[in-house]
């Protein structure tokens, strides 16, 4: 039965951008890295959102634990 699940590989897709050799114009390619650096930063700034909102959470879990009696203790971050 778990075979069904098995992953089945992906199909080679061949495109004009992953046959070897092929030459790109200046403007292709930096069409090609401005799409990759906006996808990128968008994923940046997806992470910062859930850190911030993951931040939020804990610091509400140790505001209430503290208000229950327990003492943490306050760890010096060391800069490399």
């Amino acid at each position: 039965m778990a075979e069904k699940y098995k992953e089945k590989p992906a199909k080679e897709e061949k495109s004009e951008k992953t046959e070897p050799g092929k030459k790109f114009s200046k403007e292709e390619e930096i069409a090609y890295h401005q799409g990759a650096l906006q996808a990128l930063a968008s994923e940046y700034n997806e992470l910062i959102r859930m850190i911030k909102a993951t931040e939020a959470i804990m610091k509400a879990h140790i505001e209430r634990m503290q208000q229950l009696g327990v003492k943490f203790e306050q760890k010096k971050v060391e800069k490399a």
